[in-house]
């Protein structure tokens, strides 16, 4: 048993230094970058670099940290796994109000932006004291119904396949234009504790 649990260690090891191989490469390529071009910038001989990539060369992690850096990710990007189970991403709707939303994305997702889906129905309030205002943008496509966003003085409907992106800096809410409306919508740093956090604060 414990031959066998070591094999299946040895084999999953093999995979993820072969996946991070792939990536190394496939970034490189997708900056049109030469071997030279990338060795230069992570300070190593291209030679070196080539072997890395090809599995002629053990990864020493005082190498991989440059690598990432030049390739403008970082070493968590590089080596995270690639199981199935973190593929899939099954949301549980949250509700408050007029209001349902589903994670589309993990929290504390890579490039700081989070992903959800909101079914918006008449009940949920907007009136001036709902407006927040925060830093940063936000942005929505509407997947049915009819959107009415409030944004300052103004009141701008926004139809199915339309997009709106604005300045948060503006006092703003979304509800409900005849009818309930979804909406996918993309949420910064700033948004997403505005818009989501603020929500589980109210939940009972």
């Amino acid at each position: 048993m414990r031959t066998r649990h070591r094999l299946l260690r040895m084999t999953q090891e093999l995979a993820l230094d072969s996946l991070i191989r792939q990536r190394i490469r496939g970034l490189r390529l997708a900056r049109g970058w030469s071997l030279e071009s990338l060795a230069a910038r992570c300070f190593l001989s291209a030679s070196t670099l080539s072997r890395i990539e090809t599995g002629h060369r053990r990864i020493a992690l005082d190498q991989l940290v440059p690598i990432a850096r030049a390739l403008g990710t970082t070493l968590d990007q590089l080596v995270e796994s690639a199981d199935d189970e973190d593929v899939v991403i099954r949301p549980q709707p949250e509700h408050m109000r007029g209001l349902t939303t589903w994670l589309l994305s993990r929290e504390g997702a890579v490039h700081g932006v989070t992903v959800a889906k909101m079914r918006i129905t008449a009940e949920r309030p907007t009136g001036p004291e709902q407006r927040g205002v925060h830093p940063g943008r936000d942005w929505f496509t509407v997947l049915s119904g009819t959107a009415r966003l409030h944004l300052g003085e103004r009141t701008i409907l926004v139809r199915p396949g339309d997009a709106a992106e604005f300045s948060t800096m503006v006092p703003h809410t979304i509800g409900a234009h005849d009818g309930p409306v979804e909406i996918l919508t993309i949420l910064d740093h700033d948004g997403d504790r505005a818009h989501l956090h603020a929500m589980d604060a109210l939940q009972p």
